[in-house]
């Protein structure tokens, strides 16, 4: 989660425990319910709970929180870079500094610290490797291969189904493990589209419509009655799903393996130099304006190749 979204999370009021003169460690355990209480991720909740649990067996136990100044930060992430013996990439640093900010900010939002010593923390931005892509030749050895499949003597349209749908909506994963049939809009007068959606409210700002080919219909319509699919769109694990990926590179005879990430990044270079609108590319992906400036910068570069 970005600096953005967790500053943006619902005021609630907090604990009348917590008081400068609570101590590190049980404080962290309810910021973990109130975090787990806004919908934020599993995955990120483990994160920052282990980053902070760093700074708890760094700093002494009876340190109260609000005994903890920006010095003390200061020394702890250089501790971390220089002194802990383990290595500490740039990535990791920034999300560590993240975790820093979003604790003790939510700390002073609430008034149990009257000064956040987080604050005046530079954030570290880090810049990920280059996703890797598809060429054009590529992208069209994959989908001729799945294709293969699909009209085989035993037909079978599920790898078309699942590589065509990445490819032409650049969705993650996770979004695609969670597509219902009933996402999937036939009749809309401005043609089929993918309905993304979340349970979580959270995630609304992530939901958007993604026109659909007419041939990805088609497909669709052969793959749901092989498999006589009626609520999720692909009922198997994320692991089979990568398999299948995989599988199709093989056959492809690349050394690239095909992956959900992948296939997106794809996706979106071929809209970039498409010279789409880039506020479309960045709905399409389902991102913020702050997430956008990195995946700009990467279209950019990987455009320039």
């Amino acid at each position: 989660m970005s600096n953005d979204q967790i500053s943006s999370l619902p005021e609630k009021t907090i604990s009348p425990h917590i008081n400068a003169a609570s101590l590190l460690s049980p404080t962290l355990q309810i910021w973990r319910i109130y975090l787990e209480d806004q919908g934020v991720s599993t995955h990120t909740v483990k994160a920052f709970l282990s980053d902070l649990n760093l700074l708890a067996a760094y700093l002494p136990p009876d340190r109260p929180i609000g005994g903890i100044s920006t010095t003390d930060l200061n020394q702890f992430l250089n501790w971390l870079q220089h002194g802990r013996n383990v290595p500490c990439s740039p990535k990791s640093l920034a999300r560590r500094i993240t975790s820093l900010k979003a604790f003790f900010r939510w700390l002073h939002q609430y008034g149990a610290l009257l000064v956040d010593p987080a604050e005046k923390i530079p954030q570290k931005t880090v810049i990920s490797p280059l996703p890797v892509v598809l060429t054009p030749a590529e992208t069209d050895l994959i989908l001729e291969v799945a294709q293969k499949h699909r009209t085989a003597q035993k037909p079978d349209a599920r790898p078309y189904a699942l590589v065509a749908l990445l490819l032409n909506t650049a969705i993650k994963k996770g979004e695609c493990l969670n597509i219902n049939c009933n996402h999937i809009e036939l009749d809309s007068p401005t043609g089929p589209f993918l309905f993304v959606r979340y349970a979580s409210p959270k995630n609304r700002f992530k939901e958007r419509k993604i026109a659909l080919p007419e041939d990805w219909i088609t497909a669709y319509h052969e793959f749901a009655a092989q498999y006589a699919i009626k609520d999720r769109l692909f009922p198997w694990s994320p692991r089979r799903l990568e398999y299948l990926l995989e599988d199709l590179s093989a056959e492809a005879g690349l050394e690239k393996h095909l992956s959900f990430d992948m296939c997106r990044w794809t996706s979106v270079l071929v809209d970039w130099k498409s010279e789409m609108e880039h506020d479309k590319i960045r709905q399409k992906l389902g991102v913020s304006k702050i997430q956008w400036r990195e995946v700009r910068i990467k279209l950019e570069k990987l455009a320039s190749y």
